[in-house]
């Protein structure tokens, strides 16, 4: 989609711009690369529309807690601990 001369002066003067004839050449150029553009971004996701799973889209399962393979080794790293805790200085009075 391409834009007019006219078109820019019209956007110009509803924004309260004055733009010489160079300026115009260039934004023609600009606004329409922009336009282009936005019509290219308007396919892909009309296209991704249709390619959607909408039932799939919310899966839950349900949160089950496992034990952690790892979980003796990290607390063995902390510089002070109680039982399976790792104790922290307090920062509440």
């Amino acid at each position: 989609m391409s834009i007019s001369i006219e078109e820019v002066d019209r956007i110009a003067h509803l924004a309260r711009l004055e733009f010489s004839d160079a300026e115009k050449q260039k934004l023609q150029q600009e606004l329409s690369s922009i336009l282009e553009y936005v019509e290219q971004v308007q396919k892909v996701a009309a296209a991704a529309e249709d390619t959607i799973d909408l039932e799939a889209a919310n899966i839950m399962r349900d949160d089950v807690a496992e034990e952690s393979s790892i979980k003796k080794e990290l607390i063995s790293h902390a510089p002070s601990t109680d039982g399976n805790f790792v104790k922290v200085k307090s920062i509440l009075e």
